[in-house]
């Protein structure tokens, strides 16, 4: 097998998210609920890189991420690369950064939390450490470590 051989054939229009930390492609796929929505999915897992080890990779035929799903993204693999493809070519890369707060993305694990009995409360979170990610409730200050957190 040759170096130059093309394991997965370019998309016409899309979204590739590129350098997803080795592992966490499937988790990205089914907290972002990507599966079954009715278009092509790729999911790479364990590529080979440069700049790390290994990676994962997940092309999306067809659609472009929502500002919410990008958050989520930057969420569990921050510095991932969201490349928007438009007619086969590069139209946008981003690489998902972390937000300083998260709002009505993760559910708070404190049942007595304000956000979980008060009616219309959104949550609300601060991003309290990037690697690894833990995240903490504004209105009770419960923390959340990222094997913990349970997204909306």
């Amino acid at each position: 097998m040759t170096d130059n051989l093309m394991r997965v054939q370019p998309i016409r229009n899309g979204t590739v998210i590129d350098h997803i930390k080795a592992g966490k492609g499937r988790k990205i796929l089914d907290t972002l609920e990507l599966i079954d929505k009715g278009t092509t999915i790729t999911l790479l897992m364990h590529v080979p890189s440069k700049k790390n080890t290994s990676k994962d990779v997940i092309k999306i035929e067809d659609r472009e991420l929502s500002e919410s799903e990008s958050q989520k993204l930057a969420l569990l693999s921050p510095g991932s690369h969201v490349n928007i493809i438009r007619n086969f070519v590069v139209a946008e890369k981003n690489v998902a950064e972390l937000p300083k707060t998260i709002s009505d993305m993760a559910l708070c694990p404190n049942e007595n939390c304000i956000s979980n009995n008060e009616r219309g409360a959104k949550t609300k979170f601060n991003i309290i450490k990037g690697n690894p990610l833990s995240i903490q409730c504004v209105y009770c200050g419960r923390k959340i470590a990222q094997n913990k957190i349970i997204f909306i």
